[in-house]
Parts: C-alpha cells; structure tokens; sequence
C-alpha cells in the first residue's frame, strides 16, 4: 500500500491526512484482557505500509530492545522499530502485523504495528495539542491529539524516536561556524516542539537576532497580526518590527502552509521573508511551500544553515525595496 495514493495535493488549505494505525495494547485494569490504542502519523512522512518482512537481520549493538534490526527494501537498508516496545508497552503478538515505511529528515525508517485502520483527511484545527498528563505518559512522544466519534488517536512524535534511538540523526549545531554576526534582526519562530523551539531560539540569538516565539501557526499568525495594527497605526515601516518568519509546517490548530499563505495574502505582511523548517520537506513535497509563497524551506537536519539564509533573504528584501523606490 502507498500512502502517497491520496496524499493532499493542494497546500495551504490547513489540512492533512494521517495514517490511522493500532497496536494492541495489554489492559491495566483487567490482566490478560487486551484492546486497541489508536495511534497517527502524518501520510507526508509515509512511503508505505507492507507486511512483516520475512528477513530482519538483527544488529550486533543496538542501544534499545525496540530495534528488531533491519530490512532490505529494494536494495534499500531500512531499520525497524518496534513501536509498542518503545513506547514501553508489553509486547501483544499479532497474526499479521504491518511495517509503515517512513521519510523524513530525509532518513527511511519503519515502524512495526499491530495493524493499520485508513487515511483521514482532518483540519489541522481539529487536532489538539496534547494535555501534561498525556505527554507524561508517552515519554513527550505525541504532538497532537484527535478525537473522533467513538475513539481517540494519538499522533505520534515519529522525529523524536528516531533522534532518541540514533542521536546522530537530530538536529545539531555546527560549532565551527562563525557565529560572529551583527545582524541585529528581529525573527518570529513558529514550532509546537519545545525542544526545537529552544534550539532555535539559541542558534538566531547567537548570531544577533532578536527572537520571539510561538507555539503554534494561530499563535504566531496572532502576533502577526497585532504587529499589522502597528504598521498601520504608527506609519512605520513592516522592518521595524519584524524581519523574517520562521516557521513549522505540522502544528496544530494552523499548519505552517496555512500561515505562510496568509502572510502573503495580506497586503502588508506579504513583504516578510518566510522560511519554512520542518522535517517533511523534500524533493517530492517542496513544491507545496512554493505553491503558498514560501521564500526558503530548509530540513530539518541542516539547522545551522538556518541562520545565514535568514540574513540572506532579509538582505535580499530589503535590496529589492531600495530598487523598487529608486
């Protein structure tokens, strides 16, 4: 099965489409009874769903009982998680478990199931961020949370538990750069992941940004908006107040294509260079930031380019409206 099949092709829309999985679940209530927990993952991060492999060659070291090993995948070595394991749930055999191949951080990766239910398209503000209690319990690993007439889906936090499993796949800093900028820019930062968003945080400030946050696409298109009602009534010009956007794409209540287009709809925002960071973006998506306006998209992986694109494409703005006054 390819996920791809009905993949969303029209961006900006603030929807998406999840993978609806399960896995079967011991009940703490009533020992030896099982259920079903309901899990989701984005169709963006799914290459496709394909039955056990025959062949999973087991690692000589592996730092976590959830790798099972690895798979060939036409010519193609794919490491295989078991998710039940890593979300520390005792394991439930399954007669025909199912592998969701996955993309992103332009990194294959599959995750062993118990079974997969449909693909629904949703808004992105149906989708709930997930309350203290619910984090605590699934080691931060869910982003955001559906519910739906008869049950609750969890969408899982893919990115952090293949970071956690090999460190060396997330973001990191490259401490050789020269972070000896005088910028003094001023950049709005939209990601639902604290950790991310710290990170962030620190990496503009070292090279002399000004930084304010949000944690979702609502939220950042809010202050957007109050900074709009500035420019209006003070008569000064958009970069006084904010030079650069940078941006998720999975948030909930507004996704980063959604923002992106409103910002460039709107007659004054629309001057703001967008970036676009985010761990779906590749050569086969890229095409959905463009659609929407946005000026740069950046993987997730290459954090430390982040900076000096953001100051180039500020540069190359403010260029563009010296010519165009000349």
């Amino acid at each position: 099965m390819s996920a791809h099949t009905d993949i969303l092709l029209e961006a900006g829309t603030n929807e998406l489409e999840i993978v609806e999985f399960w896995l079967e679940e011991e009940s703490r209530e009533e020992p030896g009874a099982t259920y079903k927990g309901f899990y989701g993952v984005n169709v963006a991060k799914v290459l496709e769903i394909i039955r056990m492999p025959k062949k999973v060659t087991k690692l000589p070291e592996v730092s976590d009982p959830s790798i099972l090993g690895t798979f060939n995948l036409r010519n193609k070595v794919v490491p295989l998680v078991d998710l039940s394991l890593w979300l520390g749930k005792p394991k439930v055999e399954h007669d025909a478990p199912k592998v969701i191949v996955t993309e992103f951080n332009n990194v294959s990766s599959a995750f062993l199931v118990s079974g997969v239910t449909r693909i629904h398209r949703i808004s992105w503000e149906s989708v709930e961020a997930p309350s203290n209690y619910v984090s605590h319990l699934s080691e931060d690993s869910i982003t955001g949370v559906v519910k739906f007439e008869d049950r609750i889906v969890l969408i899982l936090d893919l990115e952090k538990i293949v970071a956690e499993l090999n460190p060396e796949l997330g973001l990191r800093f490259d401490e050789s750069l020269d972070w000896d900028m005088t910028a003094g820019y001023k950049a709005l930062i939209a990601d639902d992941s604290t950790l991310i968003r710290e990170m962030l945080e620190d990496l503009m400030t070292r090279a002399k940004f000004q930084v304010e946050t949000a944690n979702t696409g609502l939220q950042c298109w809010n202050k957007l908006l109050e900074i709009k009602r500035k420019v209006e009534e003070t008569k000064r010009p958009l970069s006084d107040f904010i030079n650069v956007v940078v941006s998720d794409i999975e948030m909930p209540m507004m996704d980063g294509h959604n923002l992106t287009k409103r910002i460039k709809d709107d007659p004054i925002l629309k001057e703001l260079p967008v970036v676009l960071f985010s761990s779906i973006i590749t050569d086969k998506l890229r095409h959905k930031g463009e659609s929407v306006g946005a000026d740069d998209q950046i993987s997730k992986p290459e954090v430390t380019q982040l900076a000096k694109r953001a100051i180039n494409l500020i540069e190359r703005f403010e260029k563009g409206k010296t010519e165009s006054t000349e």
